[in-house]
């Protein structure tokens, strides 16, 4: 159940969930405080009191992580290293700064579409919670970029991006996909994190007991799905949807018709293979109730560090080489392959709530601007990153400001 305020109310929100006449789901829901439609900018002053309020987690593994190779942070050093490491002509990066709660950047490189996804959530985030002054980068191309290790001379720098691998020393946020998805949640039903949950297809025991593989050409090991499937057609159903590094191998390998997402749940088992970096499907398969088969990858989102194999999905091995074994597996062991979906379903319904996502960049910000060495400042070539206008509903802010000596 998803609501969505299209304007401000004041005094409260009183939500009754219904079936019949009977309350159900631990109806109702009480909000006391004043509730605030998606794009009013009323933040929460306090960062401590809104994460009470988000049930934010006080620890996130994969940014402690993450931060352990970063004691403090050099702006200077990063100022005259980035943008000469990924110059005007190739690279990814766009430079922020988050001053005063206000939202600057500016583009290093020509491949900087994607920060149309970062934008919006910065932009969200600062309407809900005042958020600490930072100058950073973030990557939005797909590889991870800083390969230095701790003790390389120069170290690596904290450049932020949206996929992490074991070689790598870039800080993780949530991919633009899932960060897309839960802005959506609060525009419209779309092919969200929220939706696959109520699109799970046939119960367990209706569904096709065959692995189901559709994708692009992104990967080497993807066609070698497709031909494993050609000869394994009682175990596995794979195609390519659509050709573009692989383009010679399309007659050979023949292309499979676009399939709608909530059709993949009609299969029991659903084999996620790496496409250029991580396969940013993943967590839909295990919001699905289907059982997930994950290829081993050097790549990571934020997440994955809270899933263990064999308990929230079944490893295979990079190659592929054991998929067809681990297929059979799961069919002669039914039940304990059901619970293992299961607890994947559970485990990804606690770690892709939309407000996980909000905690999450949250932290990465804090966490980051307590270790900065010095001011952030807005620098040559920035713009400021606006609001979007709020005509269409009223807003009116209730939150107390401090006065100007207690911030």
């Amino acid at each position: 159940m998803r609501y969505r305020m299209y304007g401000s109310v004041t005094k409260g929100l009183k939500i009754e969930i219904l079936y019949g006449d009977q309350h159900v789901a631990q109806s109702p829901y009480i909000l006391k405080e004043p509730v605030y439609h998606e794009y009013c900018d009323c933040p929460v002053e306090d960062p401590e009191v809104w994460q009470d309020m988000m049930s934010c987690p006080s620890q996130e593994p994969q940014i402690t992580k993450d931060f352990i190779s970063f004691p403090t942070i050099d702006l200077q050093r990063m100022l005259k290293e980035i943008p000469a490491k990924f110059s005007q002509t190739r690279g990814a990066i766009v430079h922020y700064t988050i001053l005063d709660n206000h939202i600057y950047r500016r583009s290093l490189g020509k491949y900087t579409d994607f920060k149309m996804f970062s934008d919006e959530m910065f932009l969200s985030l600062a309407r809900k919670v005042r958020l600490p002054d930072a100058e950073f980068y973030l990557n939005v191309g797909d590889w991870p970029v800083e390969h230095r290790k701790v003790n390389d001379t120069p170290g690596p720098i904290p450049v932020i991006s949206w996929c992490g691998s074991v070689d790598s020393r870039d800080i993780i946020l949530p991919t633009y996909d899932v960060t897309h998805s839960t802005l959506e949640t609060l525009r419209g039903v779309t092919n969200d994190l929220l939706s696959i949950q109520g699109n799970t297809g046939p119960f367990w025991e209706n569904k096709t007991e065959r692995a189901l593989f559709r994708g692009r050409d992104s990967r080497e090991e993807r066609l070698h799905l497709v031909k494993l499937s050609k000869e394994n057609p009682e175990l596995l159903d794979a195609g390519i949807t659509g050709y573009f590094f692989f383009r010679e191998k399309e007659k050979e390998l023949g292309k499979a018709q676009l399939m709608g997402f909530f059709d993949f749940f009609k299969y029991k088992y659903q084999v996620n293979v790496d496409g250029t970096v991580a396969a940013y499907r993943f967590p839909y398969l295990l919001l699905g109730d289907s059982l997930v088969l994950k290829q081993d990858s050097q790549y990571y989102e934020h997440f994955y560090i809270g899933l263990k194999p064999w308990k929230h999905y079944v490893p295979v091995k990079r190659n592929l080489e054991d998929l067809l074994e681990k297929i059979k597996w799961a069919k002669e062991n039914d039940e304990e392959a059901r619970k293992i979906a299961k607890q994947g379903q559970l485990m990804a319904r606690e770690l892709l709530q939309p407000h996980r996502f909000y905690c999450y960049y949250y932290k990465v910000l804090q966490k980051y601007a307590e270790r900065q060495a010095s001011k952030p400042e807005i620098r040559d070539g920035m713009e400021l990153v606006p609001q979007p206008d709020d005509r269409d509903s009223v807003c009116t802010c209730h939150r107390k400001k401090p006065l100007r000596e207690d911030l």
